[in-house]
């Protein structure tokens, strides 16, 4: 029994053919599922908090439509044909892991969904969480560490650097479990680094020069990665030996352009990043400075 069920979830991905790629689709019942759940809560949800607040109150169009264009990016990272096609380049899983990184997880943390998603809920599930929450002993406390700066940087650069080990990586190849695990530490490691960055309201973790040190330190290591994979003399992964022929690429030039994506695409998505903050910080100091013009007494 353990055997056949054992059996059930260790089976490779069947690497498609460029004939056959389009027709390559992933429906996976669970992913389909949890992106179907995420977006018709946010939706319910916004519609109860627009209904009760008014339009554009607890989360503004320019955010739902963030948090709809992360859902975007995950259903084309996991359910297009670009998942199967990670199965037969590097590079294709490469990019399908920077989608989850640099693209859904802070188009989701803009979408500002914990309000909404709370909303989603009946009036007295929402009072039960909320009494539960500032009773709670461990979650409140352990929501504090996971979101500390220090703490999911460390995280989301092991989980970077743990599933790039060969022996971590072509497990999650040929283990259908793994796989999800590995996708699941990507994104959710990845939630909860931008978190500090994009949640801006209120009382932030993280100041303007913090942020853009915290970026910019992520966005060194993530390059170290990848230039470090461009210059190897030899294929890190034997499982993609067999399976780049067919698109004209030998393992290691598939390995060296996987390296690339992760060192210059990913580092442009950094560094845009830093400059967003860097003009904030600007704007923010400007209008600081006007308050404190038009504070000044006149004679």
């Amino acid at each position: 029994m353990l055997a056949t069920l054992a059996a059930s979830f260790v089976h490779p991905a069947v690497a498609p053919q460029p004939g056959d790629l389009w027709g390559a689709w992933s429906w996976d019942p669970a992913v389909l599922a949890g992106i179907a759940l995420a977006a018709g809560l946010y939706l319910r949800g916004l519609r109860a908090l627009w209904r009760r607040a008014g339009a554009g109150h607890g989360a503004r169009p320019w955010q739902t439509a963030a948090y709809a264009g992360g859902l975007v990016t995950l259903f084309v990272a996991l359910v297009s044909p670009l998942d199967a096609l990670g199965a037969a380049l590097f590079s294709a899983h490469m990019v399908q892991h920077m989608l989850l990184i640099l693209v859904a997880a802070p188009l989701l943390t803009l979408g500002a969904p914990l309000l909404p998603l709370l909303w989603a809920l009946p009036r007295r599930s929402r009072r039960r969480l909320g009494r539960w929450w500032l009773r709670s002993r461990v979650a409140r406390p352990l929501w504090r560490l996971l979101t500390l700066p220090a703490v999911v940087w460390t995280l989301h650069a092991l989980a970077l650097w743990l599933w790039h080990l060969p022996s971590l990586y072509q497990a999650a190849l040929r283990v259908d479990g793994i796989h999800a695990l590995e996708h699941l530490s990507f994104l959710g490691t990845a939630l909860l680094f931008w978190w500090p960055v994009v949640q801006r309201q209120g009382r932030p973790r993280l100041g303007y020069g913090a942020a853009v040190l915290y970026l910019f330190t992520m966005a060194v290591q993530g390059s170290l990665l990848g230039i470090l994979l461009t210059f190897a003399r030899a294929p890190w992964y034997p499982a993609y030996a067999d399976t780049t022929a067919p698109w004209g690429l030998t393992p290691l030039e598939d390995q060296q352009l996987a390296g690339l994506v992760m060192w210059i695409p990913a580092g442009t998505i950094y560094l845009v990043a830093i400059l967003a903050l860097f003009a904030a910080w600007l704007r923010e100091s400007d209008q600081s400075d006007e308050a404190e013009l038009m504070a000044e007494p006149r004679g």
